[in-house]
């Protein structure tokens, strides 16, 4: 297939709405994938086009995560409908029973909000009042660093290897 605007705006469409491979995008465009590439590399308005369709459906994503992620917050409720049916006795055209609806019952059922979404919110969000994470320091005696004035080329041979052999050992998560 040729190189033209038609075929060009079907494929940034395509990259705009879904989530497509590029396998598929071309499957779909009538083109091979390496037809893709190659348009992509030689011709500078195709390349754009298809950076911009990208963005946008990025956006698009960031925006409906944005969306769910609220509403897990905030939990929400939905309407569910319950319907009893029976049959009527009759048959359509096609040989299928016909059925009533004998009962319907709608409800409001409630999800409360998600407790891992709300601490992934605060954490990321209000980061200074909801730290998810463990600071250690290690000082000495009154606050004092313990490493003030060492220097490692004053220690022995003999302390050096010890210092070595307890690293080997714990520094892997004591393996």
């Amino acid at each position: 297939m040729k190189y033209n605007k038609n075929i060009v705006g079907r494929i940034c469409e395509l990259i705009r709405t879904d989530s497509y491979t590029i396998a598929e995008i071309c499957r779909q465009a009538g083109i091979s994938v390496d037809t893709f590439y190659e348009w992509k590399r030689t011709k500078s308005e195709f390349s754009e086009c298809i950076k911009k369709a990208q963005c946008e459906f990025d956006g698009f994503i960031v925006s409906e995560a944005h969306k769910s992620l609220v509403k897990l917050i905030q939990g929400y409720t939905v309407k569910e409908q319950k319907l009893v049916t029976v049959g009527t006795g009759k048959q359509d055209e096609n040989g299928d029973p016909i059925v009533r609806v004998k009962e319907r019952t709608v409800t409001d059922k409630h999800y409360q909000p998600v407790t891992a979404a709300v601490i992934f919110a605060l954490t990321n969000r209000d980061a200074e009042r909801w730290k998810n994470r463990m600071n250690n320091e290690l000082t000495g005696k009154g606050g004092k660093d313990l490493f003030e004035g060492f220097n490692p080329a004053d220690i022995s041979d003999e302390e050096r290897k010890s210092l070595l052999s307890v690293a080997e050992k714990y520094g892997r998560g004591g393996e």
